[in-house]
């Protein structure tokens, strides 16, 4: 674990924080609203989500309680209970005793009123280390006449309990005067009843641990029940002192002898307290009755993929109907400005570099901004609804067959929208052949950067038809190219989970959240953060490797035909100055690499481009056509010019068996400088991402040649 303070340091367990701001941490299960109080607690817009996995690092924001006084809280991953065995559990374990950081003066745990009896064990593992608590039982909404007596309740656990809905701002005051009150009282520390056997193993452990472990009694008896649930012989906790393992093997062999389950033990002992309170279960049944009916649809073996299907088709076909209004205009406003600065500024270098760098260039890719914000509106969606867990659920089956674990499923589902959060989301994963292994695949996934490609490649090459008369082929090839990164990504699982990464798969353990209709301001408050993340890649690194493109394609400059010369002429000279320019002479250099994919070396200088972002592939062949296109071609767009372009021979240059062809490469191509350097980071080495970068090529040209080889031979 590195350079940070670890369980083992002298000064681990932090002590109450002097004369600073008071620090509350949020702790919860997955699902229960936790980072939506977390946004009404502080004003941060933090995104939302309805599956496990979507806070995976701690965030820290300040915020106010209802006198006005100054507090930091702190929101830190959903988990289930404190046995800490991946590093989003572990995260939330050292946040929660000061580990690394410090100790949080009050914790504020979120339990779902719908989900009480399951959430409130959580509950029970704070308590019984004597930890300041206030409970918030969100969603009260959803459980109108069903709740507990939160008085009975409060006296059980012996912290106070404040019934809140986060999403529609109910009762957040109060609980903030709660809040106000908690940091200055104590909590009653909970006491729960262990068989004596269990009591004299944790003795044990707890007489193995370091001095400042048993500072507090009650916190050594808390560490010493969470060192017993989680330490074993796979775990990867690396910073834990060798006599306090060496006692919990001990104990666990000593319990293997006398066939007792320590973990049954605990557990049961613990749910035994919350099966004392019947009344725990009524919200659950009140609440899960309309939700289990709409599963039985949703998650039904055929209908369940019906569903799934066809809701890809209708999003993905939105992506081509209902943007292209909004993509037009876009496109017009891009063709205006340019008119614009042609008619503002004096011919020479500077004009073309407007012109044609940044005007050209960056435009050709901020027209794809409609489809890039749809998709994740549906994204949005599908998430907040709790849609995501059901589709999770559905692939689950197919990814154990793959050798993936149950849970690569949502970093995978992250991968939709990009590689980088996608590969840091596998940190939730408990074993680190589980998270290579996903690493590995999760770039196979079609992300947004992919997008602008596809949708630029079968808006030039495939007409707006239906196929079998109903269809649209436009939508439907969106949908394959989706479809195909998932199977392709699983089948790549199947590969290296049996050869590189060898090792077993564990069943995916993950709740199903209740469906929820979606809040519309926090799917729009995504949309807006995705397009806010894409305008300003556009004006970075898009706009920097363009103009570096364009300086590539501009240079070195030929002599410039005379001012009286033919249209033809001039055609001519900017078609030789296209070629000869340093970009052309290198795409003419790795053009027998590609030709056999169907591919000339001015899609060769798109995809050494696309390196640094794929998007670029698109504005790389915006300046290409922009520098090399006929005076009276100037109002085509690159869609238009694309499928006009033609070979030495007359044929077109950009056919649909091209067009597919180029589309598998991008699909598999590992063209993105950014995904390798954060699976440097979190591999923390080189071995992985060369060898995730030499294995997706090497794929990628495979395939492609196969595709475009093989239509050929088929006469396409």
């Amino acid at each position: 674990m590195s350079a940070t303070p670890s369980p083992s340091d002298d000064n681990a367990a932090s002590p109450q924080r002097a004369n600073q701001t008071p620090l509350i941490a949020l702790l919860g299960n997955p699902n229960v609203g936790k980072t939506t109080l977390f946004n009404r607690l502080t004003g941060q817009n933090e995104r939302v989500g309805n599956y496990p996995g979507i806070t995976v690092e701690r965030r820290v924001s300040r915020g106010a309680l209802f006198d006005g006084s100054r507090v930091d809280f702190l929101d830190v991953p959903g988990i289930y209970s404190l046995a800490a065995r991946s590093f989003e559990e572990r995260v939330a374990l050292d946040a929660l005793l000061g580990w690394r950081g410090p100790k949080p003066d009050l914790v504020l745990l979120v339990v779902d009123a719908t989900q009480l009896n399951r959430n409130l064990y959580l509950g029970l593992q704070i308590l019984e280390l004597g930890l300041p608590c206030v409970i918030a039982l969100n969603m009260i909404d959803e459980v109108d006449g069903a709740l507990p007596d939160l008085d009975q309740l409060s006296a059980m656990l012996g912290a106070p309990v404040v019934p809140i809905s986060a999403q529609k701002r109910t009762n957040i005051d109060g609980l903030k005067r709660v809040l106000q009150f908690g940091l200055k009282g104590q909590t009653i520390p909970l006491d729960i009843a262990y068989p004596d056997a269990l009591e004299a193993d944790i003795a044990r452990v707890v007489d193995a641990m370091p001095d400042t472990w048993r500072a507090d009694p009650r916190w050594a008896r808390g560490l010493a029940m969470w060192a017993l649930n989680s330490i074993d012989a796979s775990d990867e906790m690396d910073d834990i002192p060798d006599p306090v393992r060496q006692a919990v093997r001990a104990v666990q062999q000593d319990a293997d002898a006398q066939q007792r389950d320590i973990d049954l033990e605990i557990i049961g002992a613990r749910y035994a307290v919350l099966d004392d309170q019947p009344d725990l279960t009524r919200a659950t049944d009140a609440a899960r009755s309309w939700s289990d009916r709409v599963d039985g649809v949703l998650l039904h073996p055929f209908w369940g993929f019906g569903v799934f299907i066809a809701l890809m088709l209708v999003i993905f076909q939105s992506l081509f109907a209902w943007a292209d209004p909004a993509i037009g205009l876009i496109e017009a406003g891009i063709e205006w400005l340019a008119v614009a600065a042609t008619t503002t500024l004096p011919p020479g270098l500077l004009a073309d570099l407007i012109i044609e760098g940044l005007i050209g260039g960056v435009g050709n890719v901020v027209v794809f901004l409609p489809q890039i914000l749809l998709l994740f509106f549906f994204i949005g969606l599908m998430e907040d609804s709790g849609y995501m867990a059901r589709a999770a659920y559905l692939m689950d089956r197919v990814m154990q067959g793959m050798g993936l674990h149950g849970r690569a499923f949502v970093p995978m589902l992250s991968g939709f929208a990009c590689a980088v959060p996608a590969v840091m989301a596998t940190r939730t994963m408990e074993r680190r052949r589980d998270r290579l292994l996903t690493m590995m695949v999760v770039p196979l996934m079609t992300c947004s950067a992919r997008l602008p490609v596809y949708t630029l490649i079968i808006a030039a090459l495939f007409p707006p038809s239906d196929a079998w008369g109903w269809v649209p082929v436009q939508g439907l090839l969106m949908m394959g190219m989706y479809v195909f990164s998932v199977a392709i990504s699983l089948v790549a699982a199947f590969v290296l989970g049996r050869t590189v990464l060898k090792g077993k798969s564990v069943p995916l353990l993950m709740e199903l959240p209740p469906l929820r209709s979606p809040t519309l301001v926090s799917v729009i408050r995504m949309m807006t953060s995705r397009a806010r993340v894409f305008l300003t890649e556009a004006g970075t690194v898009i706009l920097v490797c363009t103009v570096v493109l364009w300086g590539l394609l501009s240079f070195p400059q030929q002599p410039a035909p005379a001012d009286d010369a033919s249209p033809q002429t001039i055609a001519a000279h900017e078609a030789a100055q296209l070629e000869r320019s340093y970009a052309g002479q290198f795409g003419k250099a790795i053009e027998p690499a590609i030709a056999p994919l169907g591919f000339d070396w001015k899609i060769g200088v798109g995809l050494v481009g696309s390196f640094a972002a794929r998007e670029v592939f698109v504005s790389t062949m915006g300046l290409v056509y922009g520098v090399g296109g006929d005076v009276d071609e100037e109002s085509l767009t690159l869609r238009d010019k694309m499928r006009a372009e033609t070979r030495a021979d007359g044929s077109p240059a950009y056919s649909p068996l091209v067009g597919m062809s180029l589309m598998i490469f991008f699909a598999l191509a590992c063209q993105c400088m950014s995904t390798l350097a954060v699976v440097k980071r979190e591999t923390g080495g080189y071995r992985w991402p060369v060898f995730l970068f030499a294995y997706m090529t090497a794929l990628a040209w495979v395939c492609s040649f196969v595709v475009y080889q093989g239509g050929r031979l088929l006469g396409l």
